[in-house]
């Protein structure tokens, strides 16, 4: 019998997988598990002359290519995180990085973060579609919730949930220590009841029909997602056009 003071009854659901794609294809991006050999070179000249990129970052910048291969083939065959290489299918260039990260399978949550993304492709719809393509992975894998973390003071990272359609849970306060600093972190998720209408919101700003000659969007994803959020940021104030 239910008993509304302990939760809701979790039936029909097993822990799903964890990842284990070789790849993930969309018509503008592409999405492969990170190799050192294959793609260090290029991710440290996409971000190279772009130290800002680090700024929130446990790690980097990078003073040399050399150096950013050592900390690529540190990481390549990790499990939590697993980092996968954002590439333009149009372009064929590595132009970005995220993973996924405490992975917890027996809880249904995923989370996705260490999202990297060189200026060129940040003005592009592909990085947007990597995000789609990861989140949609999760989703019919079966996880539960699909999470974003960022530092309170990373105002840019704020913005990018709210426009991906990740509602906004709070903030933990004093909660690490990075490069020295203190870290307030603003929590954020999705959850499988609003995928399918996120789903609906992704595919209906992607559509080609949605970008004129110049490749310049006629409806915002922000305001396509607006409508399946739980929450906004209160510390974006107005939801600026995105």
């Amino acid at each position: 019998m239910s008993d509304a003071r302990l939760g809701e009854i979790v039936s029909g659901w097993t822990p799903p997988r964890r990842p284990d794609f070789p790849a993930l294809e969309g018509h503008l991006a592409r999405l492969e598990p990170l190799v050192a050999d294959t793609h260090a070179f290029d991710l440290h000249q996409a971000f190279q002359g772009h130290d800002s990129l680090w700024d929130y970052m446990p790690y980097g910048p990078f003073a040399s290519g050399s150096a950013y291969h050592r900390w690529a083939r540190e990481r390549e065959a990790g499990e939590d995180p697993r980092f996968l290489v954002l590439r333009d299918r149009e372009t064929g260039q590595a132009g970005g990085i995220a993973s996924y990260l405490r992975i917890a399978p027996e809880a249904g949550s995923i989370e996705v973060g260490h999202i990297c993304i060189a200026p060129p492709m940040q003005r592009g719809a592909a990085w947007t579609e990597a995000m789609f393509l990861m989140m949609d992975w999760a989703f019919r894998a079966g996880y539960r919730r699909y999470e974003w973390k960022c530092n309170a003071l990373n105002l840019a990272s704020r913005r990018a949930a709210q426009r991906l359609g990740f509602s906004f849970e709070g903030v933990f306060r004093n909660h690490l220590i990075v490069k020295g600093r203190n870290r307030d972190t603003a929590w954020f998720s999705v959850i499988d009841s609003e995928w399918p209408a996120l789903a609906e919101a992704y595919a209906a700003w992607l559509s080609p029909t949605n970008f004129d000659a110049k490749g310049r969007q006629k409806e915002r994803l922000s305001d396509l997602t607006r409508l399946v959020r739980a929450a906004s940021d209160p510390a974006l104030g107005p939801e600026s056009r995105q």
